[in-house]
């Protein structure tokens, strides 16, 4: 895909994912254990050929700044191409925060008309997947189409997700939000568009000068009927993080071989930042079922139906049971932690008991001691 240029947002919706996003934004939120949300963005437009890419930051980037390192951990450091940061503001001289997409959009275009690519490939970086964007071009230029879009097939557990409905072999027909979650699967936006750049261009300058500065609402909606649409259906796994509650399922989703082969050994890898670490530990007393741990740990108590991330240490006596366990945390004797999401330099004391629900789970903030 050496025609196409790729888009990231790194931030969406993090007023939503509350404590997980204090110190750090949605892009750079820590996911299975070892790698990072904007990991699957990144990898996903690597693998398909994309290697010119600007990601748009908005608050908290220092971590997500720590994390990608230029790009060197997939191939982005490079003269020609590569990987392009820009700060959050739609105007140097303003030094205002940008709304919506089309001010995040309309502060870069410059940098979007300098690339010699024809096709603008727009994505969130909250978006867990394994793709190859080539089978999107074929679509794209099969359907005749002047925006492609990635769909999925989910229930709206949330409110605000973006409902496309088709006819035909996926031609566009109608665009609304959902306001209440449904349980029953529905055809739904992935935030992810494949677009040519003139066009782009055309859209957000006419958009950006009456002030409106919702891409979805503010284009997709208002030019349906005067231009192609076409929605591509992902058939593999395929998640969006947008909240605490989802965070927490789809991560736990992870712990199926099913939904793990789709999404780390799907189309291609996923990469992310290396680290060389130690092997886990694994002591005289542990005992560990249905659970990811990565390396680095040191485990000598019950750790069940659970993902800990690097440098976890669980003591003797603890118990881990249905929960997220961020880089060195320490869950100390005999304490008790389930249905909870603890963030980085977590320390359960002894003898402590923490407890939260499958649809409510509890979060420890980073650095807190328990």
């Amino acid at each position: 895909m050496n025609g196409v240029m790729g888009v990231i947002f790194a931030s969406d919706n993090e007023n939503k994912l509350n404590e997980l996003t204090i110190h750090r934004t949605t892009a750079s939120l820590p996911f299975c254990g070892r790698y990072r949300l904007i990991d699957f963005t990144l990898s996903n437009f690597v693998n398909s050929g994309i290697t010119q890419i600007g990601i748009v930051t908005r608050s908290n980037y220092s971590s997500l700044m720590d994390h990608i390192r230029m790009g060197r951990d997939w191939d982005l450091n490079r003269k020609n191409g590569g990987l392009s940061i820009f700060p959050p503001f739609v105007l140097n001289s303003s030094r205002e925060m940008y709304k919506g997409k089309i001010e995040a959009i309309y502060s870069i275009q410059g940098f979007i008309r300098r690339s010699p690519e024809e096709y603008v490939l727009l994505s969130n970086s909250n978006i867990a997947m394994n793709i190859d964007f080539d089978e999107v071009m074929a679509a794209h230029l099969a359907a005749k189409a002047d925006i492609t879009m990635l769909v999925y097939r989910a229930k709206t557990t949330t409110g605000r997700r973006l409902v496309v409905e088709t006819e035909g072999e996926g031609e566009v027909k109608d665009l609304y939000f959902s306001t209440t979650p449904v349980l029953q699967d529905m055809t739904l936006g992935l935030n992810v568009y494949l677009i040519k750049k003139d066009l782009l261009l055309t859209l957000v300058e006419h958009e950006y000068a009456r002030g409106h500065v919702d891409f979805e609402k503010d284009i997709l909606m208002k030019q349906l009927g005067s231009i192609k649409m076409h929605a591509h259906m992902v058939k593999s796994h395929a998640a969006i993080v947008d909240d605490v509650r989802t965070y927490y399922n789809e991560s736990m989703k992870v712990l199926d071989p099913k939904v793990r082969e789709e999404l780390f050994y799907g189309d291609s890898i996923i990469y992310t930042k290396v680290k060389d670490s130690v092997p886990t530990l694994y002591r005289e007393h542990a005992c560990v079922k249905n659970s990811l741990i990565a390396d680095g740990c040191e485990i000598d108590g019950l750790v069940e139906n659970s993902i800990l991330f690097r440098g976890v240490k669980v003591a003797r006596g603890a118990e881990v049971r249905n929960s997220i366990i961020m880089e060195d945390g320490k869950i100390l004797e005999n304490s008790s932690v389930a249905y909870a999401i603890t963030d980085k330099n977590v320390t359960v004391s002894s003898g402590r008991t923490i407890s939260g629900y499958d649809t409510y789970p509890i979060v420890i903030v980073k650095d807190k001691t328990v």
